[in-house]
């Protein structure tokens, strides 16, 4: 290797080493341990195998397939661990949902099943022609899904955006060369991870949590604003049921009550103990049981969609995880008793 590609094996590795030693770090220490770390440390080790294989691949063609079979199983785990790890941070999760335990072993058991079965060494044009584009879609699946979420949390947090469009860049670099739409961007996936990497330390270092949102916003709100605030709030969403508006965002709501997006989000997230999304629901689903309880006429989906979802699926999820059970069985309760 010339120079050059020394300088660029000693960027990509140096990333590759440091996010497998950071994730180690968070998944084993015991003082560390919360459900939004855990997920940050499965996120680093399994980007860090991804690229710390495409720099040793770079640089050496011949590289055994059983290590190539490694990175792209560890690439399959890269988006629904920086979803759900968005996820568990937003929203403050302490423990593990049984639908996320769910997806997780399905997702683990489908990848590790189908590598045994169909490993590398042996169906190396079953994974070449398209295996990896459905690894790639499920990857671009999670970083919109990602994306999504917390555009209707109106971006709040300034590390999780960060980490979204370092994931974005790190995805971009690997479709373009897997589409040969550009020459030798390969090692630049590598590079981005690392970039990413040292980008999130500063943000650390420079007192940025990793669940919290802008610094200066992180100043106490007083007992007596709280109150106000919520006082507030409340009235704006009984009164004028904004709630029921499907696409309603924080700093929309934020405007209502003549408050910063980054004061209500402290609002909700410090003295509430509520993300932004997991507030509307509740207002949401508290109207679905009045309506299910008082009017026999309309179906759940036409409920859900007056109370303000866009979709069956998405009343029903949001239904079950704020009264943990499902429309039709709480309808159930409640005839019987009245009964």
């Amino acid at each position: 290797m010339n120079i050059g590609q020394q300088i660029l094996f000693l960027l990509g590795a140096l990333g590759a080493l440091n996010g497998l030693v950071l994730g180690f770090y968070l998944l084993l220490n015991p003082k560390k341990r919360s459900v939004a770390l855990m997920f940050l440390s499965v996120l680093l080790l399994v980007t860090s195998i991804r690229v710390g294989k495409s720099v040793f691949l770079y640089f050496n063609p011949a590289l055994p397939r059983v290590y190539l079979q490694l990175g792209l199983s560890a690439c399959f785990l890269i988006g629904p661990a920086l979803y759900y790890y968005t996820r568990s941070v937003t929203e403050k999760v302490t423990k593990i949902p049984p639908a996320w335990k769910w997806s997780w072993s399905l997702q683990l058991g489908l990848i590790v099943v189908f590598g045994a079965v169909f490993p590398y060494h042996f169906y190396p044009q079953m994974w070449k022609n398209w295996t990896i584009g459905i690894i790639y879609g499920q990857w671009l699946a999670y970083i919109v899904a990602t994306g999504i979420f917390l555009w209707k949390n109106s971006f709040a947090n300034r590390f999780l955006n960060m980490l979204l469009t370092g994931y974005g860049i790190i995805f971009t670099t690997y479709l373009l060369s897997f589409l040969e739409i550009r020459c030798g961007i390969y090692i630049s996936g590598p590079l981005s991870f690392t970039l990413v990497l040292f980008a999130g330390l500063i943000f650390v270092l420079s007192g940025v949590k990793f669940d919290t949102g802008a610094k200066q916003e992180r100043k106490k709100i007083t007992d007596t604003d709280a109150r106000l605030w919520q006082e507030k709030l409340d009235k704006a969403l009984l009164d004028k049921e904004l709630y029921k508006d499907p696409n309603l965002k924080l700093n929309d709501l934020a405007q209502k009550i003549n408050i910063s997006g980054h004061q209500l989000s402290q609002l909700l997230n410090d003295n509430l103990g509520k993300s932004f999304s997991t507030y509307i629901n509740e207002y949401r689903i508290n109207e679905a049981c009045k309506l299910i309880s008082t009017n026999g006429l309309l179906t759940f989906e036409a409920i859900g969609y007056e109370v303000g979802y866009n979709s069956k699926s998405t009343f029903y999820a949001a239904f079950r995880k704020i009264k943990d059970t499902t429309p039709a069985l709480y309808k159930e309760t409640i005839d019987n008793q009245l009964s």
